[in-house]
């Protein structure tokens, strides 16, 4: 595995003097952080997450974020856990993890079903995918009443599930709960695949799976949220973002491209989608 950006850079401001003095007084976060994201990283149990790390960039989007130990941290749609593997473990003893899931519509089944009921099936996965190894685990869904959690979260992430806000007709409601959790100022960090700046609407409308980013920046304006800063660090200019079968065209994937045909190929050398990565802040 590569060591990411960050713990290399980490690692060499402390190699400087004053940076190391600096280190045995005050015991800057930064490296101790990165070392200890770099550990939960390599844990056995990420064995098989460990293939997407190189397109989902962990290490260092989170540390673009700011996610840091301790902190009350909300993950919108946990899904499988790829990213609650990381969170639950780096939040620490002290920390807690809410995992946040939208209210669904009867007819969405199947493999919708994993969203329903986050206040007993969230722990209960969070059992299966790390322990008891890390932060408190909390499930809930956005019709559920959150008042006992108002005002206790320090940071909202959403990753690349802007467009099934969009498309599922959550977005409101999802905001709404945003706000409610947040503590003033608190902040939301969004990974979403990107769409081109001159794509049609019709295909940004959730059911391609990209957005454009002026209009998740917008969207996140209406509900109160003042972007912070934009990164780069999971952008894959490669990546047409005009796939006829939407996103799930590429890796991992593969809509429309059989296994050992020359396209699968092709889009294999693609890798996975061009993706936006946002801050932003709760505003009063």
């Amino acid at each position: 595995m590569r060591i990411p950006a960050i713990l290399a850079g980490a690692a060499m401001a402390l190699s400087t003097p004053a940076l190391a003095d600096h280190h045995q007084s005050d015991a800057p976060t930064e490296m101790e952080n990165a070392l200890n994201l770099e550990s939960v990283l390599l844990h056995p149990r990420r064995a098989e997450d460990r293939a997407r790390d190189d397109a989902r960039n962990p290490a260092e989007t989170l540390a673009f974020f700011g996610v840091e130990p301790d902190m009350t941290v909300v993950d919108y749609m946990p899904a499988g856990g790829w990213y609650s593997r990381v969170l639950i473990p780096f939040l620490g003893d002290e920390g807690t993890y809410i995992g946040l899931n939208p209210e669904l519509h009867p007819s969405l089944t199947g493999y919708w079903d994993m969203y329903r009921d986050a206040a007993t099936r969230i722990p209960a996965d969070a059992a299966e995918w790390v322990g008891d190894d890390g932060a408190e685990v909390i499930g809930l869904n956005t019709d559920d009443d959150l008042e006992a959690h108002a005002g206790t979260a320090d940071m909202v992430l959403v990753f690349r599930e802007m467009h099934n806000m969009r498309r599922f007709g959550w977005t409101h409601d999802s905001m709404m709960a945003f706000r409610t959790l947040l503590k003033d100022g608190g902040m939301v960090g969004v990974v979403q695949h990107r769409a081109k700046d001159d794509a049609p609407v019709d295909y940004t409308m959730g059911q391609n799976g990209y957005q454009r980013q002026a209009d998740v920046i917008r969207l996140f304006a209406i509900y109160g949220f003042d972007l912070v800063s934009a990164s780069e660090v999971n952008a894959n200019p490669a990546d047409p973002a005009d796939w006829e079968g939407g996103v799930w065209s590429l890796p991992p994937s593969y809509r429309g491209a059989p296994e050992g045909s020359e396209e699968r190929a092709r889009r294999a050398e693609i890798g996975e989608s061009d993706r936006m990565t946002l801050l932003f802040r709760k505003a009063s």
